[in-house]
This record gives structure tokens, C-alpha cells and sequence, in this order.
């Protein structure tokens, strides 16, 4: 307890950087639909995010040994906080996705600071626990953050100033915390080839996650506003699809720990194909049904990351997980950068129905590759333990490490 409280600055600057940048991408598409930007001007934000968002992950280690743990954190701080308040001062989608590169920049940038600082403090002992807080930190923030679409007016001075305040405020407890700053690791090197050497259906497996999380949070409120939700709405609509992943996390980790990973992730693509289908087929049935099926569609797709992962370090030598949850992480971007993109078009060109379509589309094509690689390959007898990962930097691969528990 006195270790997860010495721990409640870093969780109180994740609940406020959780809020502004999880805020920051349904209000941009709402904004960007008010604003007159095309679904693919729209779906460019998304991509813009990400594509930020990976570029750092890998500068943010490099700049804290630089200049510490506590300045790199203000530095991407400011540069979220910059971009968010400069959206109404130029009112263009191009403009637009520069800003939302700089937020990705923050957002992977203050993950980085804030995951490096656990992973320097936790043991063996209280990892378990500490990163067990984490989680639930994480995903609450996350949570609430779609609820403030709600509250915030599209295309409004107000509305950004409040995100790009919350962003500022994280800065706050983390700076002001009396808690030592840890020494600077060395980043993770970025060895794309390893995961797929050691599992191609994983590599597999985290791209399509990263279509199908980005997609919906990114494009996803394109979605609600196309069938008819009000802003409020579009937020329980994301609230629902976040919860439904969290709810998933305990049985989908029992079932990948007691049967072959690769089974589980085929039934998690099977059940995210008709949750596809679901939430297409509820559009006209009210807002209970709509609610419901994002709740199922993120409750079968939310888990397929994590599973993928543990399949990936069932073949890994303890000395290669850090690197291998770097490559995995690698990949996800990859996923996550061309979906928004890509999906925004379609809706532009096939009505709204066409980003469950292609997501349903991806997933169909994981499950046929399952099938495949379970043909070419025997299940391994080494088995790590399922840990539900968050995709938030490349470090973290260190703070959920498995080779010394």
C-alpha cells in the first residue's frame, strides 16, 4: 500500500493525460464534420495520431537520458498541450493532422516517462500489484474520457482549452512528486524480424488489433454521427466499446492460459466477425442495441492484442521479451496508422456500414491465417502467462516482463 501510494502522482498525471488525449480524437471528427473536412481529411487525424505516436515511442528514451525523466515529461506535455490549443486558430484538416502528430508525440512521450519511472521502482514482489493498479487507472481514464464528449461543443475554443488544461494539469503530479527520478535505461532495439521469426500469426494477430481499435476510436464516432447519435451519445457509444474490452481481459486470459493460444485467438476472431455483423444489423434497432453491440464488439476484439502477445512469448528466450514487445508494439502502429485512413474513405464511398465491413474483413483474414499456421506448426510446450498489456510505449514490455517471475 505505501508503495502504491508513493505511486499516486504518476496514476493521478495518467487519469489527466487519459482525459486530454482520449478526449482530443472523437471531438476532432465531430469538429471535423461541423468544420465541412471530408471523411478521408477526417480519417487523416486518426492516422496523423499514431503516426506521432510512434515516432515517440522511440525519441522519448532518447531525450530522457538527454535531460531526465521529469523535463522529458514537460517537453511532450507542452507539445500536446500546443497542439491541442492551436486547433481553433487554424481551422484546416491538413494543419489539423500536424497537431494530432504533435499529441501522439505526447501521448507515447508521457507514457514512456511515466512506464520507465515504474519499471525502475517495482520488484518482483509488487509488480503483480502495481501493475494491476495501472490497468485499472489506465482504463478508467480511458473511460471517462469518452464520457467528455458529451459535455464538449465541437468545434469550440472551449472545448480544446479544457483538454489542452487537463493536459497541462498532468504535468502537476509528476513534477511536484518527492519521489526520486530513476536512472535512464537503454530503449528497446527495434527488430521487427524477431517477432515475425518467432511467431508470424502474432504479428498478424497485433495488426489486425491495431485496424480494429483504431478504426473504431478514431473513426468510430464518423460512425455514430452517420447513424444518427447525438455527441453525448457518440461518447456511451466509445464508453461502451472500452468497457466491453476491459470486462473481456479475466476470461479471455483464462482460456489463453489453459488452451491452445491459437485456437482462442481464431474463436476471438470468429466472435469479432459477428460482432461486426451485430453492430451493423443494430444500427436501427434503438440505443440500447447500439450500446450492447459496441459493448460485444469490444469485448471480442480488445483481447486479441494481449492474446497474440502471450502466443508470440511462449516461443521467446527470456533475453528477447523486451525486444520482442517492442517489434510487437512496431506492428501494432503499423495497423493503427493505415486503418483511420483507410476506413474513413470507405464510409465516405460505402455508407457507414463499410468500417464494420472492413474490420470484419481483417479479422476473417487473421482466422484463415490461424488456420494455416496451425497446420505448419506444433503447439509449444513453454508456456508464459497471459498478461493483459496496454499498448502505450514501447518500455512497456519491461514493467510486465516475464522472464524474472
Amino acid at each position: 500500500m505505501r508503495l502504491l501510494i508513493s505511486f499516486a502522482a504518476l496514476f493521478l498525471s495518467v487519469i489527466l493525460l487519459q482525459l486530454s488525449s482520449g478526449g482530443v480524437g472523437p471531438l476532432d471528427v465531430l469538429s471535423g464534420t461541423e468544420l465541412g473536412f471530408t471523411n478521408g481529411q477526417i480519417g487523416l487525424l486518426g492516422s496523423a495520431h499514431f503516426f506521432g505516436f510512434f515516432i515517440g515511442c522511440w525519441f522519448a528514451p532518447r531525450l530522457m537520458g538527454s535531460v531526465g525523466h521529469s523535463r522529458a515529461f514537460a517537453a511532450f506535455t507542452a507539445m500536446g498541450a500546443i497542439g491541442l490549443i492551436a486547433h481553433m486558430l487554424v481551422t484546416h484538416p491538413y494543419a489539423w493532422a500536424v497537431m494530432r502528430v504533435a499529441s501522439g508525440l505526447c501521448i507515447a512521450g508521457a507514457y514512456t516517462v511515466i512506464e520507465a519511472w515504474l519499471q525502475a521502482k517495482v520488484t518482483n514482489a509488487t509488480r503483480g500489484r502495481t501493475m494491476g493498479t495501472y490497468r485499472m487507472v489506465d482504463t478508467g481514464g480511458s473511460l471517462a474520457a469518452q464520457l467528455l464528449i458529451g459535455v464538449l461543443a465541437p468545434a469550440s475554443y472551449v472545448s480544446y482549452n479544457i483538454l489542452a488544461l487537463l493536459c497541462i494539469a498532468a504535468l502537476l503530479p509528476l513534477t511536484l512528486t518527492r519521489l526520486s527520478q530513476p536512472e535512464t535505461g537503454t530503449a528497446p532495439r527495434l527488430r521487427p524480424g524477431l517477432a515475425w521469426r518467432l511467431s508470424p500469426l502474432a504479428v498478424a494477430g497485433v495488426i489486425v488489433s491495431g485496424v480494429s481499435g483504431a478504426s473504431f476510436r478514431m473513426v468510430g464516432p464518423l460512425y455514430g454521427a452517420e447513424v444518427g447519435l447525438r455527441p453525448d451519445q457518440i461518447g456511451f457509444f466509445l464508453a461502451a466499446f472500452v468497457l466491453g474490452g476491459a470486462l473481456a481481459q479475466v476470461p479471455a486470459g483464462w482460456l489463453a492460459d489453459r488452451h491452445d493460444r491459437r485456437q482462442v485467438l481464431i474463436w476471438f476472431s470468429v466472435a469479432s466477425v459477428a460482432a461486426c455483423g451485430l453492430t451493423v444489423a443494430s444500427a436501427g434497432l434503438g440505443l440500447a442495441a447500439i450500446f450492447l453491440a459496441a459493448l460485444i464488439f469490444g469485448l471480442t476484439t480488445f483481447p486479441i492484442y494481449s492474446i497474440s502477445a502471450a502466443h508470440a512469448h511462449d516461443w521467446a528466450e527470456d533475453s528477447q521479451r523486451v525486444e520482442l514487445s517492442a517489434a510487437l508494439m512496431f506492428f501494432y502502429a503499423l495497423g493503427a496508422i493505415i486503418a483511420p485512413l483507410l476506413t474513413s474513405s470507405l464510409i465516405a464511398a460505402y455508407g457507414p456500414a463499410a468500417l464494420f465491413a472492413f474490420v470484419a474483413l481483417a479479422h476473417g483474414g487473421l482466422l484463415v491465417f490461424g488456420l494455416w499456421r496451425m497446420r505448419r506448426r506444433a503447439p509449444t510446450d513453454q508456456r508464459a502467462p497471459y498478461v493483459w498489456i496496454p499498448r502505450t510505449s514501447f518500455l512497456v514490455g519491461r514493467i510486465f516482463r516475464r522472464g524474472d517471475d
